[in-house]
């Protein structure tokens, strides 16, 4: 048997499953940590290990700065990743947490050779190269104050309001925000990779401000299967949709594990 890989920061296992056959790891929306998660592991089948990504800044890490570098953030989370890559894994990711999975998809490949068996990519537009008239006309709210920066975030539906309101969260949460809106304002797709060598699975909300033509366009980043779902509610439907959402991700995943198991 494998030893298990040492303890990350980056890394949290709320029920950790040596015996499984594939690793999950969950990518939160802008503001969130791995709390978002922590329930997941009961929904999904015995032989997936669910691994929430702890980015710095919250949960066990509120005594790191946050990252507001792509560049940073991409080589740092592929590097706590990477010792846990010794058996097969997937990725998901919700919102900002999308982008995010998307890009570390790509950069292990850059850096690894290393591919993951699904990509689910929830509540987030696909990538696309930003047009000239864009920029210009663009208006990014990370650099605004902090009282005209959270009512720029709340008109955006995009954090939860229970965060939002509670003043004591919003102490510790502004600079994740912050940092996490930067990421999103500055984020710059680089059209001139080949798509991913697996299958991508977009999710979205019946209500939610994301439109399905958006969701849709994730099937020109793969170059194997694509699928597109539509669940009850706004854009946090992985929330209040949660079961439903668990129910799909366990059934593209029994098929991946089904193939491993065939070939153990």
């Amino acid at each position: 048997m494998k030893a298990e890989p040492s303890p990350s920061r980056w890394i949290v296992r709320p029920k950790p499953k040596p015996q499984a056959l594939l690793r999950l790891f969950c990518f939160p929306y802008a503001g969130g940590g791995s709390w978002i998660f922590h329930s997941w592991p009961n929904g999904l089948p015995q032989s997936v290990e669910m691994c929430a990504v702890e980015l710095p800044g919250r949960g066990k890490r509120m005594d790191e700065a946050p990252v507001s570098s792509w560049a940073a953030l991409l080589r740092e989370a592929t590097e706590a990743l990477r010792p846990y890559l010794d058996k097969p894994f997937a990725l998901f990711g919700h919102s900002l947490g999308a982008t995010v999975s998307f890009e570390v998809a790509r950069e292990l490949r850059r850096r690894y050779d290393l591919a993951p068996m699904y990509l689910f990519v929830s509540g987030r537009p696909a990538p696309r190269p930003v047009k000239l008239h864009e920029r210009l006309f663009h208006r990014s709210i990370h650099t605004l104050p902090d009282t005209a920066f959270l009512t720029q975030v709340r008109k955006l539906n995009g954090t939860p309001e229970e965060l939002l309101a509670n003043p004591e969260l919003m102490k510790f949460s502004l600079p994740n925000l912050r940092a996490d809106f930067t990421l999103s304002e500055t984020y710059a797709y680089e059209p001139k990779e080949a798509p991913l060598e697996c299958p991508i699975a977009a999710l979205g909300g019946s209500k939610d401000s994301v439109r399905r033509r958006d969701l849709d366009a994730w099937r020109h980043q793969t170059a194997r299967y694509f699928s597109l779902e539509m669940l009850p509610g706004n854009h946090f439907f992985l929330q209040t949709a949660q079961s439903r959402l668990l129910q799909i991700i366990s059934r593209e995943l029994c098929k991946v594990v089904e193939v491993l198991a065939f070939q153990r």
